[in-house]
Parts: structure tokens; sequence; C-alpha cells
């Protein structure tokens, strides 16, 4: 294929995967998984560069398309305004060529069996060349901050003083963070093999002190490039994330159970903490999730007994053993995790909340029943939503005498990462290259 047919194909292949998220309402991981099928492996991070920026800066590009389109398109054409969306993208935020931008993009019409859109999409992208549409165009706070207004203003009410910041880190990429799998290497052995297999301007920055296990690349790279990835010695995962499993280990654990386990990044980490004695439970509602959770298990060489079950209705797969330990990784908008999933802000919508808030309450009452006087839950989401955080640790606190929460940082270096909040604490997206997240710490005392 030349080199103009595989750009054509790319830039098709990226609106096609677009379209499905902003018309299908589909994943952006599912549509990217369907669309890297159809290209080679040398051009799949350009395919996700543009279907990623053309979704991260998504409102303010809709809205210079709509500045610029006299009609919005027949829905059967929809899929050409994704393809225009990723023409604006490469012409503002990326290094591509105009001449090729622009060539490609027209091309990619026809890959798309909708020639007859060829001239319209010459017309708009050389329009957006020649006037300034930034300029131009009103602009909306959604597409000044290329956030949904709902979103926008929950921001605005929950971290008043910080909600600017949250959006700005929310439109950055995401760095690569690693863990280091403690149990079978060591850090600095590790960046030692890492040094041998990446380039000295992708060589990885220096670990977080409060994370001690982290360490994040200079550049993303396939996992198959990182030594030892096969073997288990090394796990992709936010150092954010990592923070949750030596929580809730601080001072042990022997049967610990980890809910909502899917894809298994926690559940890894957890058993990397625990004693060759101790048991886990990682439970997940879906079990083709699990498939993941049971790939990472074997890869890593652990064991634990991995089971499809709904948090919610312990009845259903609780022995009555209690769990001295939990981990809930609770299900969330993922609003702390945006950069990594912009799809979450065309996705997402203002009724989901308190859904999802409600789903909260369901599962941390009834785990709540499984965990063993003196133990401990860890209560973790991505969100940066206060009605999926504070406000269901608030409430439960008040509905149950033999709860209390433990404000104390075990790890005391990371109470420089940590926004303190009326419950739990809260790491902001961007802080140190991390992830946004939640946590919140309750004993079960005996009453």
């Amino acid at each position: 294929m030349s080199t103009n047919k595989s750009g054509a194909w790319l830039r098709a292949e990226a609106a096609t995967a677009v379209d499905a998220v902003v018309s299908g309402g589909r994943s952006l991981d599912a549509a990217i998984a369907n669309a890297e099928s159809s290209v080679s492996d040398k051009d799949r991070p350009m395919l996700r560069m543009l279907a990623y920026g053309a979704l991260r800066h998504h409102f303010r590009l809709r809205e210079q398309l709509g500045f610029l389109l006299e009609r919005p398109l027949k829905k059967r054409d929809k899929v050409i305004e994704s393809l225009l969306v990723i023409g604006f993208f490469q012409l503002t935020d990326t290094r591509v060529p105009d001449h090729a931008a622009v060539t490609m993009t027209v091309e990619a019409a026809r890959l798309l069996r909708r020639p007859k859109f060829a001239g319209l999409i010459n017309a708009v992208l050389r329009t957006f060349q020649r006037r300034n549409v930034a300029t131009e165009a009103p602009r909306s706070d959604e597409s000044t901050y290329n956030h949904p207004k709902w979103l926008i203003e929950m921001l605005k009410c929950d971290w008043p003083d910080d909600w600017q910041t949250i959006l700005a880190a929310n439109n950055d990429r995401a760095p690569m963070w690693l863990r280091v799998n403690v149990a079978r290497t060591t850090v600095d052995a590790f960046r030692e093999a890492l040094a041998s297999v990446v380039a000295p301007e992708d060589a990885p920055a220096q670990t977080l002190e409060a994370v001690p296990q982290a360490i994040r690349l200079g550049s993303p790279m396939p996992v198959d490039k990182l030594p030892g990835f096969a073997e288990g010695l090394v796990s992709v995962q936010d150092a954010a994330a990592q923070l949750a499993a030596p929580w809730l280990l601080h001072d042990g654990g022997q049967f610990v159970l980890d809910a909502c386990a899917a894809p298994g990044g926690k559940t890894g980490h957890l058993l990397e903490l625990l004693g060759s004695e101790s048991d886990l439970m990682a439970i997940d509602i879906e079990e083709n999730r699990l498939t993941r959770v049971r790939e990472n298990l074997c890869r890593q060489g652990f064991d634990a007994t991995v089971v499809a079950a709904d948090a919610s209705d312990v009845e259903s797969w609780w022995d009555g053993r209690p769990f001295d330990r939990i981990l809930l990784d609770a299900p969330c908008s993922a609003t702390g995790v945006i950069r990594r999933h912009p799809d979450i802000k065309v996705l997402r919508r203002e009724a989901d909340i308190a859904t999802l808030a409600a789903l909260q309450r369901d599962i941390l009452e009834a785990l709540w029943q499984t965990l063993a006087p003196g133990g401990w839950l860890l209560y973790v989401t991505c969100s940066m939503l206060a009605t999926e955080n504070e406000a269901v640790i608030g409430g439960f606190l008040d509905a149950h005498a033999d709860a209390s929460e433990d404000k104390l940082l075990h790890n005391y270096n990371i109470r420089a990462l940590m926004y303190e909040r009326r419950h739990g604490q809260q790491v902001l997206p961007g802080t140190e290259g991390l992830d946004g997240f939640y946590f919140a710490a309750l004993e079960k005392k005996s009453v």
C-alpha cells in the first residue's frame, strides 16, 4: 500500500473509531481495538494519537466544525464529521504537515465509501487553514475547557479552588507508570534492565518516594518490550492506584477480599505484598473481565480465588468466613482518569452520578457484613466528585455505629500528594503525574 493510501486508511479507521464513540456510544478502548486489527503495528501509535486527540479536544473541535458547516450532516454520514474533526486536530495539535493532513483526510472519505464528501472536506479544511477559527468562532465553557458543562459545574462546586487545574490535567496525555514486583526483583535492578532497552531521551523519571514500587517512563512503550514483563517482574499501573494495596495492608492481613477486581492491577499488587500464608479472593460482576485478572495473575505467578459475583449480593458468593481486609475499588464515573479515557467526557451523563453513588452505597453496605470486627475496608474510586466519594463515606459513617474512619496516613510521604476532604483523601489528576484517586479507610469496631 502506498504511503498516501496507508495514511488515508489510518484516518478512515480513526474516524470510524471516533464515530463509534460519539454516535454509537461505544467505549474508545473497544473502538480502538477493532480499528487496530486493520492497521499495521507501526501505524497503531498514529491511529491512537488521532482518535484520542479528537476526543480529548472534542468540544473545541466540534464547536469549530459547527461554525464552518452550514448544516449538520445526516445521521448516516456522521462519520464524516468525525473525519473532519480529525482533520482539524492534525492542523492545530500535531506536527503532521498541513498538505499531508488535508490530502489524506480528503482521500479517507473515499475509503469510507463516501466519495461525494471529498469536495466538502477539502473546502472545509482549506477554510479552516485560511481563517482564524479559534478566534472567530464563539467560545462556550465547554469548548474552552473541553469538558461537558455539567461536569465543569460539578467540579466548580466540589473544587472551587482547583477545578481549572483538574480540567487542564484531564486534557493532558497521561504518562505510562510501571509497578515493579518487589517480591521477584528490586526497583534498582529493574531500572538497570530498563535502561538497556530504552533510548536516553525515554529514560524513566525518578521514582516517587511515596510510591516506592513505581517508575514513570519518559515515553510509553509496548509492554512486550518491557524487560521481564512476560515473567511477571513488572506491571503497568498508575502510581496513584499503587497507593491502595500498601495502605490496606499497612499492618498485615490474612484473608483479603479484592472487590470489583478487574482488570486485576490491584489484585496483583496485594499478592506481591501479602505473605505466603495469606488468602485472597477477587470478585467482579463480569466474567469476561475476569479473564484479564486471571491472565495477569498467571503472568505474575500468583494464585487466588477468582469468582464472577455481584459484590452487593453477598449471599450468592460469601461462605460466611469473615475477611480481615477488604479493598473496595468501587465502580464510579472515572472522572479522575479522563486523560487516559477521554471518551468519558462524551459518554458520561450527569444522571449517571446519582445512579453510581447509589450502587456504591449498596456495595459498601453489603461488604461491611463480610468484614471481621477489627478489620479494615479501604474504599477507593477514580472519581473527582464528592457525590461518589465523601458523601458516600459520610452517609455510611452516620448510619453505622460500628464504623470509624482512620484519617492517619500510615505512609507519611504521601501526604504531599493528598488533599484531605471532610471524609477521606483525594489525589488530584496531574499531581506528580498521577491519576485522580479517592481513598477512605474504615475500621470495623466491636460494639
